[in-house]
């Protein structure tokens, strides 16, 4: 299938985006397009008007300092995954990237166009959580834990655009554990969770993913596999007893490996 008519607009910098977004409430943010120009063309969306912003070279920037790493909106997969841009620490990012999808979508696939598509059972998503990371756009900063406000959905408002995503460095006393399950290969997973252990700024954080809307978020205790299992259960009420018990399959795994 091909997509309905619609009209482009490249952008080549913040200003000509977001005046090209405000004239016409119904316009949409393009980056890579993995995930929007699959449903142009099975017509899911059918915005009149695109605005791509890959040109804006603000949104490739990297910046680091002593205690985070910021990556532009437009950051790809493949650059992290390909080491062209700094780590937090452990090899996590380029670990986290290259098991995203497959060649192709990480070329063109990018970091902001991945949380803001909002996809429950997305790598980054259940990843940045679980690492306290901040979305930062022109009006504001907003905490991972509070940026997805269900399945594809999250709190940017009209006309907002992501402009980079601030993660911070880990410790050298830092652990960390990620597992997620998918039937091969390259698929979104069935069940995904991510733990962060870092005794000297006091955190242990448990993230899991993959729940059908926000990833949950468990601290402390709450990330010990019994107390989680209950806590999933109310929680993420549309999971049957198999989803659960991958869930639980997941957090055990990703607790072994920050534990080793």
């Amino acid at each position: 299938m091909k997509p309905a008519p619609f009209d482009l607009i490249a952008a080549h910098a913040l200003d000509a985006a977001a005046a090209a977004l405000a004239a016409n409430t119904e316009a949409r943010i393009m980056a890579g397009g993995q995930s929007l120009g699959p449903m142009l063309n099975l017509r899911v969306a059918r915005p009149g008007t695109l605005v791509s912003i890959t040109r804006i070279a603000e949104l490739g920037a990297v910046e680091e300092s002593k205690d985070f790493v910021t990556l532009g909106a437009c950051v790809t997969h493949a650059a992290i995954a390909d080491r062209r841009v700094p780590d937090i620490g452990l090899g996590i990012l380029p670990r986290i990237a290259e098991g995203i999808a497959y060649r192709a979508v990480r070329n063109r696939g990018t970091i902001g166009g991945s949380l803001c598509h909002a996809d429950p059972a997305a790598d980054w998503v259940c990843t940045l959580t679980a690492l306290d990371a901040t979305v930062l756009t022109r009006r504001r900063a907003i905490d991972m834990t509070g940026f997805i406000a269900g399945a594809f959905r999250t709190v940017l408002e009209p006309g907002e655009i992501v402009l980079a995503v601030r993660i911070p460095r880990l410790s050298t006393e830092a652990r960390w554990g990620y597992y997620k399950a998918c039937r091969k290969p390259g698929e979104f997973a069935h069940a995904m969770a991510a733990v962060l252990i870092d005794p000297s700024r006091d955190l242990r954080r448990a993230v899991i993913g993959a729940v059908g809307g926000p990833p949950i978020l468990l601290q402390g205790p709450e990330a010990e596999p019994e107390t989680a299992a209950r806590i999933l259960a109310n929680a993420a009420t549309g999971l049957d007893k198999v989803d659960l018990h991958l869930q639980i399959v997941a957090l055990k795994r990703a607790l072994a490996e920050a534990a080793s």
